[in-house]
């Protein structure tokens, strides 16, 4: 049998955490089980415990901030498959570049339509949605 899939939201405001569980909660339906960290530091430990197909990633954060967490993640072979998506409100050209060169694998910007990160995740997940 199969790993369930496991997504990972990352970000220091309690409200907009809330926010994504409840965006995502249709993955839950399907098997995919929702984490959640509130700081760099902690997402770390769990991307390296939990191995998530795929993290939801604030960039301005305590402890550790979002690009250094991906830039950690894509340097380690044994995580750097994990798919990164940067959902910040950083949106200026240097921000986004930045994700890049850190390796995120997809970067939107707040405030986010929730339908489109659903649909996004999906794809990405490659799960059905009734």
């Amino acid at each position: 049998m199969t790993e369930p899939k496991k997504v990972l939201i990352v970000d220091d405001e309690a409200h907009i955490r809330l926010l994504l569980e409840q965006t995502l909660d249709e993955l839950e339906e399907v098997g995919v089980s929702l984490l959640v960290a509130e700081d760099g530091g902690k997402a770390l430990r769990m991307i390296r415990d939990e191995r998530p197909q795929l993290v939801v990633l604030d960039v301005m954060m305590p402890v550790m901030n979002g690009f250094d967490v991906c830039k950690t993640v894509k340097a380690d072979g044994d995580l750097k498959s994990t798919f990164i998506l940067m959902l910040t409100a950083k949106g200026q050209e240097l921000d986004r570049n930045t994700g890049q060169e850190v390796g995120a694998d997809m970067y939107m910007t707040k405030p986010f339509d929730p339908d489109e990160v659903l649909e996004r995740i999906a794809a990405v997940l490659e799960v059905e949605l009734e």
